[in-house]
């Protein structure tokens, strides 16, 4: 009578399996955990930064004052005077909530206001500074005041 070699697992390699793949997860799941964070932080602090940019090129090419607005309360911001293009007729207005990144604006400083104005040659009234968390990720937007450039970091 010859024994066959057995072609299944036993429950001791299964247990095994396992708990490698527990501690596999345990290490993986934070991690990706924090880089949907930053990812989150980093997409929301883009946005802002391209629409301060978008703000002081309508200022320049109109060559008149152009204003946004940043509200903690309603989580997002209006540049004032600017049609959104989604909505005819209404102002250009992004709640940070209502986009896909999951991001806060928590923090704003802009020389006792929450409004970023610029004059007809782009330059801003004040310097800014905007702080945008996602979980544990923080973003701090910077508007430059003597040459209006904007910053991430």
């Amino acid at each position: 009578m010859t024994l066959r070699p057995s072609r299944a697992f036993t429950l001791i390699e299964l247990a095994v399996v396992v708990a490698i793949l527990a501690v596999l997860s345990a290490i993986a799941v934070p991690r990706y955990a924090n880089a949907i964070s930053n990812y989150r932080a980093n997409a929301a602090a883009r946005r802002i930064a391209a629409d301060i940019a978008l703000t002081q090129a309508r200022a320049r090419a109109l060559s008149s004052s152009q204003s946004i607005t940043f509200s903690i309360d309603h989580n997002g911001y209006q540049i004032t005077g600017m049609n959104d293009p989604d909505h005819p007729g209404a102002t250009y207005t992004i709640s940070l909530s209502d986009l896909t990144v999951g991001a806060k604006l928590t923090a704003i400083s802009i020389a006792n206001s929450t409004t970023l104005t610029f004059n007809g040659y782009g330059m801003p009234s004040a310097a800014a500074a905007l702080t945008i968390t996602s979980g544990t990720a923080t973003r701090t937007i910077s508007v430059a005041a003597d040459t209006g450039a904007v910053s991430i970091q």
